[in-house]
């Protein structure tokens, strides 16, 4: 018996979640339940985060989370509860299967099977903007060799358990080569140690396109936590309906579990939703905690009603679908059909997947760190580059000089055109002629130096090499 925690969230969440339970429960599920409210009645109260402190206790002491959809109120204060717990709980790897189910729900694509394995907790998730001049905002896009690894490593583990035979990284790192570079590179590096599993690389605008054109051709997508949040909704939408699709969020310790769709107040208490996304979710979560045979009978009996033609108003289809069902009557369909096999859609077989060990990330020995020279972002509200490389230029050191102005990127000087739009937000790159015997004072110097002339220093970054090689990018068009 495992003991879990549940939320029945807002809207729909009460009507869809009483039907997966009555399901799980039904077939035969060896679970405790404790149920904890979170979502927009604890927003209102005046708890920002929309959780308690003794839900938080719950989901602690269970390691396993079941959530319904939840509404976060409009207006400012109030955070995701989602992103919050994904955070909170370190649940880096997002799972989200998704299967065609033609010719029962209507898809242009009747091949597609895949899995995508988002990494959950990076990238520019972080949420760490800052306004810097008047023109200018940025987003800082975080990516660490430990998150890389772990989600990496994850998916080939995944598709190792499942029996899946491909595994596809997706990347922008012909643009973005330090961050997306590193996913890639690890992506590349840890592939080694799976030689079973075909490997293979996209970049991701091209490799989208080749999705939703023929995403049978892909198996498991690993990818980085924006591309794989926007992805995911493609693949399930072309699959059939997001409202069918539920996910895994995974981490060393605690997994939570739920649809990918939201709560849609409109069609509450109306027994009228699909609770197919959530039951999805329950799935994943069965497997997840070892009950593989129950998620198994579970997900069969759900492929065998679909098959049926036994539909909630979101995919009924006439001259496809037989009947027109409520929540509830779906969920007894499903209930009837416990112990049953699709003729046509394909069988679950969970039986020989194996619980996914991952192995604790190991820290790489330090590599010889040398500081090269120093960013120094300025606003300024000048249009002729030229006279800010002329002031900049007099601001020497015993050893920085002035290397390149940019805007927004791409170098403007030297020999840059004037055609070349320009906002207020610029980089200015000092670049150490001796390294070896550059020190942080001098960049504090360099500073001191620019805000004497009356430049509005916004920040610095350091620019270092590490074992050789820069780590940093070159401005565009150097």
């Amino acid at each position: 018996m495992k003991k879990i925690t549940i939320a029945k969230g807002d809207g729909i969440g009460p009507e869809i979640m009483d039907a997966t339970l009555k399901i799980i429960l039904a077939a035969g599920a060896q679970i405790e339940i404790e149920e904890i409210e979170v979502g927009e009645k604890v927003y209102l109260s005046g708890n920002t985060s929309g959780i308690a402190k003794s839900s938080w206790d719950s989901i602690l002491n269970t390691k396993v989370f079941l959530k319904a959809p939840i509404t976060t109120p409009q207006g400012g204060g109030y955070k995701s509860l989602n992103v919050t717990t994904r955070k909170m709980l370190g649940l880096f790897a997002n799972v989200r299967p998704c299967i065609s189910l033609h010719p029962f729900v209507k898809t242009k694509h009747p091949e597609l099977d895949l899995v995508i394995i988002r990494e959950n907790e990076e990238d520019l998730y972080a949420g760490i903007e800052h306004q810097q001049t008047n023109e200018v905002v940025q987003c800082l896009k975080l990516i660490s060799r430990p998150g890389c690894e772990k989600i990496v490593r994850y998916a080939f583990e995944y598709a190792k358990s499942y029996n899946r035979k491909k595994v596809t990284c997706f990347t922008k790192d012909n643009i973005m080569k330090q961050t997306d570079g590193l996913f890639h590179a690890i992506f590349d590096e840890i592939g080694l140690e799976y030689p079973e599993i075909e490997k293979e690389h996209w970049i991701v605008d091209i490799g989208a396109a080749k999705m939703a054109d023929t995403p049978e051709t892909f198996d498991v997508i690993v990818t980085l936590n924006l591309y794989g949040d926007v992805l995911s909704d493609v693949a399930a939408q072309i699959a059939g309906s997001v409202g069918l699709a539920g996910s895994a969020n995974i981490g060393e310790e605690f997994a939570m579990f739920e649809a990918i769709h939201g709560s849609a107040p409109r069609r509450a208490g109306q027994n009228v939703a699909n609770p197919s996304g959530l039951l999805q979710g329950a799935v994943l979560m069965l497997n997840h905690i070892g009950q593989n045979e129950i998620a198994e009978k579970v997900q069969n009996a759900w492929l065998k009603t679909l098959e049926d033609g036994v539909h909630t108003y979101d995919i009924f289809k006439e001259g496809t679908s037989k009947v027109k069902v409520s929540t509830s009557e779906f969920a007894d369909a499903i209930i009837n059909n416990l112990g049953k096999s699709p003729n046509t859609l394909k069988t679950a077989n969970y039986a020989e997947s194996k619980p996914i060990q991952l192995k604790s990330y190991v820290r790489k020995p330090s590599t010889k760190k040398v500081l090269k020279g120093v960013d120094v972002f300025l606003h300024w509200n000048g249009l002729n580059v030229d006279e800010l490389g002329e002031i900049l230029g007099n601001l020497k050191t015993n050893n920085l000089n002035l290397n390149m102005i940019s805007n927004r990127g791409i170098k403007v000087w030297p020999e840059g055109f004037k055609q070349t739009f320009c906002t207020d937000h610029w980089r200015c790159r000092f670049i150490a002629e001796k390294a070896e015997r550059l020190s942080s004072m001098e960049i504090i110097q360099i500073q001191e130096l620019a805000l004497q002339k009356g430049l509005d220093v916004i920040k610095t970054e350091n620019l270092y090499e590490f074992n050789g090689k820069a780590g940093y990018s070159l401005g565009q068009g150097q």
